[in-house]
């Protein structure tokens, strides 16, 4: 990315993607919306494109790219499907954590399949008690000679109900809080382990699910990093995860605007095309101005990380703004196409509920303007 445009490299990566969605996943958009999982083919398809492995090592099937390049095929395949859109977050994050914190053995053992959409992963620290308060979780990890035992629940976990493996954060250390919290990848097979399906509104099939250990032995390699490390590793993950997240909304927010526009070009009222009239052409003008506005704030959030630069405020503003930037512009698109916008036959009701959900997941807009407080006005001002 360079100055305000991305460079030759990236505007090609960005063709490819959108030439792979338009022919492998447009067709199939109706069909996905009324299923509860997505076809392990279409998984498949998208990790041979290499979006699993975007800027993860060559040696175990990644590709040399840039972060801001996840950035563009994370909304090239939102702007068709978002639960795929959001896809090559998961395999490419654990990757990152088993890079910085795994064994030699684990990285061979489990970022190949991963990269190769072989296997499926997810990201389990949210509790029925411990939501936006991380520090507050109550799952226990304790320690037994070779192994350590899991005791506990998560909930709200992306992907819980078909994942393989997941990072979860526990505490080893009861007494120290979030110094205390230790993380894990666990192999979803292992006795002990049982699961619980989400009914939600939206999202359906990014299989949200509760995820109970009870009991569960762990060998002591699958501990990443050291005890105690887990707070400061779940905090870079979601530096990372919310500016996608972000990048996914806009992506559905921008196709659901290129709708309207198409509409209010052809629907006739009082003898002209609605987007004549100022309450229709306003409200395209006024969203395609934010959406804009925030895809560049993402993007130069993701070309920060590129840099090696600290990104944790940028990284707030995108998750909370760009969210409510993007469910506000696909309400108003439903709402210019009327009544058929409300109906199944159009996609617009599907984004809208899909991307309410992010208004939660990952931090509430609340929270993430308390981080934005503590970057911009410092520690001794946070509300706790």
């Amino acid at each position: 990315m360079s100055g305000f445009g991305f460079s030759e490299a990236q505007e090609m990566f960005r063709k490819e993607v959108r030439s792979f969605v338009q022919q492998e996943i447009a067709p199939l958009a109706k069909q996905l919306l009324k299923l509860d999982q997505t076809p392990p083919e279409l998984l498949k398809k998208v990790a041979s494109r290499g979006l699993t492995g975007i800027n993860l090592p060559e040696k175990y099937g990644g590709q040399q790219a840039d972060w801001v390049s996840l950035g563009i095929a994370v909304e090239e395949i939102s702007k068709v499907d978002i639960v795929l859109g959001l896809y090559p977050i998961y395999p490419i994050l654990v990757s990152l954590a088993l890079l910085n914190y795994g064994s030699e053995q684990l990285q061979e053992e489990f970022i190949p399949p991963l990269i190769a959409g072989e296997i499926q992963t997810c990201h389990a620290l949210t509790e029925p008690d411990a939501g936006s308060d991380a520090a507050a979780i109550k799952t226990k990890a304790i320690k037994r000679d070779d192994y350590y035992v899991l005791n506990g629940e998560k909930t709200a976990v992306s992907v819980g109900t078909r994942a393989d493996i997941a990072l979860v954060f526990a505490k080893t250390d009861v007494k120290a809080g979030a110094r205390g919290t230790s993380c894990f990848l666990v192999p979803l097979n292992l006795p002990g382990i049982s699961r619980s399906r989400f009914e939600d509104m939206g999202m359906e099939r990014l299989g949200r699910a509760s995820i109970t250990f009870e009991d569960v032995k762990l060998p002591k390699r699958y501990l990443l990093g050291s005890e105690g490390q887990g707070f400061y590793m779940t905090m870079g993950v979601f530096d990372f995860m919310r500016v996608c997240i972000g990048i996914a909304c806009l992506g559905v927010a921008q196709a659901s605007l290129e709708d309207a526009m198409t509409y209010a070009r052809q629907r006739v009222a009082f003898g002209k095309p609605i987007a004549k009239f100022e309450g229709v052409s306003f409200k395209i003008v006024e969203n395609a101005t934010v959406v804009e506005a925030a895809r560049l704030l993402c993007y130069r959030t993701l070309w920060l990380k590129d840099q090696g630069q600290v990104h944790t405020k940028e990284s707030a503003m995108c998750k909370w703004w760009s969210v409510q930037v993007a469910v506000r512009a696909i309400h108003d698109a439903l709402l210019i196409h009327g009544h058929i916008g409300y109906s199944k036959e159009y996609p617009l009701e599907q984004r809208l509920r899909d991307t309410i959900g992010f208004e939660i997941g990952d931090g509430t807009a609340e929270i993430m303007k308390i981080i934005i407080c503590r970057e911009l006005l410092g520690k001794e001002f946070l509300p706790y």
